[in-house]
């Protein structure tokens, strides 16, 4: 008979300090909070603004319990951009689809992905750090090769862009 062993764990956290790929991160499991440093036997994590309060948020998948919210209530005061896509000749959920954000002398990538982790999902949208910045030129490159470039979009707003249309829609959240 084979039993499975359920090793209980603190969460890991840490913040980017901005000075390199590998070189930059500070762990801050007390400042974090109960949430991450209380003991879990966890399988899976999603990324996501959960309550829509313009930061990222986690859900943890603990197994035999119920899962964890890790909400972000801290707020530095930056600014962000929030992007939701929408396939037309690609697949509707845009998935693989990749959206370079520059704004200032900076610039972020990032893809829309099915799955990030055992059995979770990040939200579709998004989520660009601007910090002081207020204006972000969006490069998109849809997952069939066709490259769409949206210049000066405003911060601190969700903007859904439809392949081949550009900005549809846009929302300001509290």
């Amino acid at each position: 008979m084979t039993h499975a062993i359920r090793i209980r764990h603190r969460a890991g956290f840490s913040e980017n300090l901005g000075n390199g790929l590998f070189e930059g991160f500070e762990e801050l499991i007390e400042e974090a909070g109960p949430g991450v440093a209380a003991q879990h036997s966890s399988r899976g994590c999603a990324f996501g603004d959960f309550d829509n309060d313009c930061d990222i948020d986690a859900v943890v998948v603990n197994m035999n319990e119920p899962p964890s919210l890790l909400r972000n209530d801290v707020s530095s005061g930056g600014h962000w951009l929030k992007v939701l896509l929408i396939g037309v000749k690609t697949n509707r959920s845009a998935i693989g689809t990749r959206v370079v954000a520059r704004y200032g002398t900076r610039r972020q990538a990032q893809e829309v992905i099915a799955q990030s982790s055992f059995y979770s999902a990040n939200d579709r949208r998004l989520h660009f750090g601007l910090g002081a910045e207020t204006v972000a030129d969006l490069t998109i490159r849809w997952n069939n090769g066709t490259t769409e470039t949206i210049p000066n979009v405003a911060a601190d707003q969700l903007v859904t862009i439809r392949e081949g249309a550009g900005i549809v829609h846009k929302q300001k959240f509290r």
